[in-house]
Parts: structure tokens; C-alpha cells; sequence
């Protein structure tokens, strides 16, 4: 068995100019690149026209996640020192797991005012990855805080200021519990989902929390030592019974994003079909993996090393996927989070 798969074997030249720092108007209009992951052979479409590539009985599996204003600004108690607070995962009530920066300047029993005093966190453990562990005070509602002072958390390559939060949302969104979007799903419009409903396909749902782990980069060399952070998933009863009856009429399964092709292969049995349940995944999917599930994938185009352009890789063809990405940057495609799109057929 292969032991060593280099993470350089994934690296490609992407010139600065072509990261969308902000959405496209029509979230159909982005550009659509076909690939066949047979054959490697490309076509370029516009994203409303992936209707005319996905058959009646097929079916479409989207990631339902919302994703919070998870990003906080506030003071050092007793200090003007700014401190920027990402909110990462919910331990209980009031306590959370977060990225804290700059964290140098908080200790154990510092806090943190946000708000004029209307949020307050106290730093109550520091963890080995460097995350910390902090308990808030509040009067009311958390969520209902946190959608008044807290900011959409974009990746840190896109500069430019959001006007709109919903255009960092997909237009299905219901769970919050997300620090980044299902970015694949941010093409789709209400009028798209109509048409592909009215066409037979059927469209099932599933729900994981996007952690900063999916996009955290390799660091070790040999892309067998990167470890996944865990991200929470849910997967129930009606949509597994949709999925699996797919599979059973010999239909494929298109899962919208990266997150939906790792939840169903999380959810994966022996047998070939998704049992219903949830939990937590750090699933790492890299080429030599064999899909058990996931027949086509629909995708942005990701950052080079990342694990997200490993599992497109593993899907489609390491050669295949470094291809296509050469033709993109020549064709000017918009790349990450408001870029363009990818469908893996």
C-alpha cells in the first residue's frame, strides 16, 4: 500500500487577480466548467445550464448549514487592546471553542468586552491546537447578540466587505452552526431548484457544520499525516431512505459541495447505501479513496495543497482535476469562495 503521497503533487499557480472578493450579481450567471471524470474532457458552460446534465431520477444532495456571524470584535477588559474572537464550536450554553486573535495578549481569566458590555468572555482554557476555551456572559439571547454585533467570518483571501450577508448564505440555509458557506450552493437560485424539481430529479438534504478544519492548511509533506478537525453532521431517516432508492434504481448521486460528498461517504455502509444518523466526521478523502456513495460532484474551484482539491482528486482523477485547473486559470475562471463552478460528471 502507498505510504507517502506528496502535498506539493497539488500545488498549481494561481494568479491573485483571479480570487472573487465579491459574489457575482445573478448567482447563475457564475461559469460552469463540465468535467468527465473518465475521460478528463472539459466543456464550458454558465451555471444554469447544469439543468441540462443531471437526469430524472437522479438526485441532488445539498447542505442545509447556516452559517452565524461568528466573528466578534471587542477590547481586553481594563484595556484598549483590540482582540478578534471567531467562534468555532458550541460546548454548552454559554461556553465555546474559538480562535482568538492576537492571542498572545489574553491569559487564562482574562475577558473580553464586546458590545459596550453587552457580550463579556472570559478565556478559561487553552487547547494544544492553539484553539481556546471561553465562557460568555450575556443577558437574552445569544443568537439574537450575536446577529447584532457579530460579522460573516469570509476567508481571509477575500478583502473586500460583504454588503449583503445573505450572499454568504445559500438561498436553502436553515441550521446555524456554520464559520464558512457550503460555497457550491451559493449558485443556486430558488427558480434553479423549481426547474430541476419539475424535471424529476429528486433533491434530498443533509446538514453539516462547517468547521475551520475543512479549510485549514496541509502542513505536513506526506498528505497521510494531515489530520481533519471533526465537524458535526446530521443525516435523517427521509433523506437516507431518498438517497438509497436512488441508488437501488441505478440513478446517480450528485452531492452540491464538498461538505455533502463527505457527509454521505461519513454515513457510508457495507452494503453501498447511507444509514441514518449523525454525529461527528473528520472523513479525509485524498486520491487512492473509493467512493462507496458519491456518483458527480458539484464544486468551486479550491485553494492549491488544500484538502478540498485532494478530494476532487480522489473523484476525479489527480491528472484530470490539475488539468482542468490549468485550463481554468487560462480561461480566467473566478476561483473560491464567489467563484465560479465546477460539476465532476
Amino acid at each position: 500500500m502507498k505510504k507517502y503521497l506528496s502535498k506539493s503533487e497539488f500545488f498549481f499557480d494561481l494568479p491573485p487577480d483571479l480570487i472573487a472578493q465579491t459574489p457575482i450579481e445573478n448567482r447563475l450567471d457564475s461559469k460552469l466548467m463540465i468535467v468527465n471524470k473518465l475521460t478528463g474532457s472539459i466543456e464550458h458552460k454558465i451555471f444554469k445550464d447544469i439543468i441540462d446534465y443531471i437526469n430524472s431520477g437522479d438526485c441532488l444532495v445539498l447542505n442545509n448549514t447556516r452559517v452565524i456571524p461568528a466573528r466578534l470584535i471587542g477590547t481586553k477588559k481594563n484595556s484598549l487592546a483590540k482582540i478578534e474572537l471567531l467562534l468555532l464550536k458550541r460546548i454548552d450554553n454559554k461556553k465555546w471553542e474559538v480562535l482568538i486573535k492576537p492571542a498572545r495578549k489574553l491569559h487564562i481569566g482574562d475577558e473580553i468586552v464586546f458590545g459596550n458590555g453587552i457580550l463579556n468572555a472570559k478565556l478559561l482554557e487553552i487547547l494544544d491546537d492553539g484553539n481556546r476555551i471561553v465562557e460568555f456572559d450575556y443577558d437574552g439571547i445569544f443568537e439574537e447578540i450575536l446577529d447584532d454585533l457579530g460579522e460573516m467570518p469570509l476567508p481571509p483571501y477575500i478583502k473586500t466587505k460583504l454588503k449583503d450577508r445573505e450572499r454568504y448564505q445559500t438561498i436553502y440555509a436553515k441550521y446555524n452552526g456554520s464559520v464558512a458557506a457550503p460555497t457550491a450552493g451559493l449558485h443556486f437560485t430558488s427558480e434553479l431548484l423549481h426547474q430541476i424539481k419539475d424535471k424529476g430529479i429528486n433533491i434530498a438534504s443533509l446538514t453539516l457544520h462547517i468547521g475551520l478544519g475543512t479549510f485549514r492548511p496541509v502542513k505536513a509533506e506526506n498528505v497521510f499525516e494531515h489530520k481533519m478537525h471533526s465537524e458535526y453532521f446530521s443525516l435523517d431517516n427521509k433523506n437516507a431512505q431518498l438517497i438509497n432508492k436512488t441508488k437501488k434504481d441505478g440513478k446517480k448521486i450528485i452531492c452540491v459541495g464538498t461538505t455533502s460528498c463527505r457527509t454521505l461517504e461519513s454515513c457510508a455502509n457495507e452494503k453501498g447505501f447511507v444509514d441514518a444518523k449523525s454525529g461527528w466526521t473528520d472523513i479525509f478523502i485524498y486520491p487512492g479513496y473509493k467512493f462507496k456513495i458519491v456518483d458527480s460532484l458539484i464544486t468551486n474551484f479550491h485553494l492549491p495543497e488544500s484538502t478540498l482539491i485532494m478530494l476532487v482528486s480522489a473523484l476525479c482523477g489527480k491528472e484530470n482535476i490539475m488539468n482542468a485547473y490549468e485550463k481554468a486559470v487560462k480561461s480566467k475562471y473566478r476561483f473560491f469562495s464567489f467563484g465560479d463552478a465546477m460539476f465532476i460528471n
